[in-house]
């Protein structure tokens, strides 16, 4: 057998395609999400490996901590954080519980989950992490402003944690999506949207991208030439730029 990994945000989409990327290469999976992960763990059982779920809210301390306790010491070879919340809307109309609830779940409970799980990856001087960063990190976000901003945080934060830990076996890649064919514009309340009415990326193809990534060591991918388009004129022509590029696809109403 290859080895154990964890999958976040397991239960559709990009998560869900990653582990079974992971069990066709003979890896053990842990899949976590905050939602039931019945129908993702039935389609990889016949994969050959074992495959445990566990539910649990990784907006909170708690719930990584449930996670790793699932893994009951078992040494982890792969780490793929990808679970993360949205939120569409002007930030003025937005219920405080709902942007707290986006900040913790995309920035603290994926800090201390990457934390706990470096540690014992450094400690045996091999593991992988792969980050689920996105494009939106290099864009003002309006309409999506919190969602934007904690991506920028865990695109920097990435960068940054590849470079402490240069001198060791142990590797951390963040993948960039855009706009991917998952629930997540549906979660996030951004159905109307001209984001979320256009078509978007297959989730496969993002996860496979990142997959292949991850296993070559690489720092950062982004998904999609269009994709990487976009990050380079955001970063020429700057946030006012980025900002009124964002809200013609993001602002409510604008997909109708």
């Amino acid at each position: 057998m290859a080895g154990f990994a964890i999958v976040t945000g397991a239960s559709s989409g990009i998560g869900l395609e990653l582990a079974r990327l992971a069990a066709q290469d003979g890896y053990d999976l842990l899949l976590v999400a905050d939602t039931p992960l019945v129908d993702a763990s039935s389609q990889l059982k016949g994969l050959g490996v074992q495959v445990e779920n566990v539910e649990a809210d990784l907006s909170t301390f708690e719930g990584v901590d449930r996670l790793l306790a699932a893994a009951r010491g078992r040494p982890v070879d792969l780490l793929f954080a990808n679970a993360g919340h949205g939120l569409g809307h002007g930030f003025l109309e937005q219920d405080p519980a709902e942007w707290r609830h986006v900040i913790d779940t995309n920035i603290t409970g994926t800090v201390y989950l990457l934390q706990k799980v470096l540690r014992e990856m450094v400690a045996r001087n091999e593991g992988r992490v792969l980050i689920t960063g996105s494009i939106a990190g290099h864009m003002a976000g309006a309409f999506q402003a919190v969602y934007n901003g904690t991506k920028a945080f865990i695109d920097s934060f990435a960068d940054a944690i590849v470079n402490e830990l240069k001198d060791t076996n142990v590797t951390v890649t963040c993948l960039k999506p855009g706009a991917t064919d998952t629930e997540f514009f549906e979660r996030a309340g951004m159905e109307d949207t001209k984001v979320g009415t256009a078509k978007k990326d297959d989730p496969d193809d993002v996860a496979k991208t990142g997959y292949d990534a991850l296993m070559k060591g690489e720092r950062s991918v982004i998904y999609g030439f269009k994709n990487k388009l976009q990050v380079a004129a955001a970063s020429v022509l700057g946030g006012g730029f980025s900002a009124e590029a964002h809200r013609h696809q993001a602002e409510p109403g604008s997909g109708s």
